[in-house]
């Protein structure tokens, strides 16, 4: 008989808008510190990768509910992807090496309901959509200097390709948190398959190391691999359960 899997409570809902994905190669053996229990490193066509993230947070509500200053917002994540086995089906998902946001409030509450790594810094954002160009800036101020994550694409959005190392990092609906006592929180993201713009123009400046350790320097150092611009959707975030 099969197995009806019970709806999971949403504990946030949202959009996510103008997501800028700039994608670096790395070695695996990096990124084994931060795989959960009962995980996997996901791999593209035997490759590893690690995901610079800049989007907007917009209409955010915590339990149906709305809380002043706190429902637009700037986020700034470095992830990377990885698998769970659920009974015959692989659960591909995220596990975030570190999150920014502007909301300390905000910080708090995904590091103590996810156990996630997310820190508050000021933050700031501009979007243009020209007739010609697309251009996307996220910037956060760290150790007193503003960085920054641009990219420069074109106006118009695509379906994502089937195969594409563009769906492989975009249609990844679980997230993966090492929690207490050596056990992992699971947690489900909703969202339709997002349409993406090329892009055309990529400008990162980021202390890595300093922000997200020595190990990520020399990688997230050199070009990327590859890099897009998604347009987003409206999500979900599911309330989070251990496995």
């Amino acid at each position: 008989m099969e197995t009806i899997r019970k709806p999971r409570p949403k504990f946030l809902t949202a959009e996510w808008r103008k997501l800028v994905m700039v994608n670096y190669e790395i070695d695996p053996k990096e990124l084994q510190a931060f795989v959960p229990q009962k995980t996997e490193i996901d791999y593209w066509n035997g490759k590893t990768y690690v995901s610079l993230v800049g989007f907007m947070f917009l209409n955010t509500k915590v339990l149906g509910i709305k809380f002043p200053f706190h429902v637009n917002f700037e986020e700034v994540n470095l992830r990377f992807y990885v698998r769970h086995k659920y009974q015959n089906e692989w659960r591909r998902g995220v596990v975030f090496i570190k999150e920014i946001v502007p909301k300390w409030m905000i910080a708090n509450i995904a590091n103590w309901r996810f156990n996630e790594n997310y820190v508050s810094l000021p933050m700031r954002h501009e979007i243009v959509h020209a007739k010609d160009q697309l251009r996307t800036v996220y910037e956060w101020k760290f150790a007193g200097e503003w960085q920054s994550l641009q990219v420069q694409a074109n106006p118009t959005s695509q379906p994502l390709v089937a195969g594409s190392q563009e769906e492989f990092i975009a249609e990844h609906y679980w997230g993966y948190a090492a929690g207490h006592k050596n056990q992992t929180i699971e947690y489900e993201v909703g969202h339709p398959a997002w349409e993406v713009y090329q892009v055309n123009q990529v400008d990162v400046q980021c202390d890595f190391a300093r922000l997200y350790g020595e190990q990520f320097k020399t990688y997230m150092e050199a070009p990327p691999a590859s890099a897009f611009l998604a347009e987003g959707s409206p999500i979900f975030v599911c309330k989070g359960s251990k496995i």
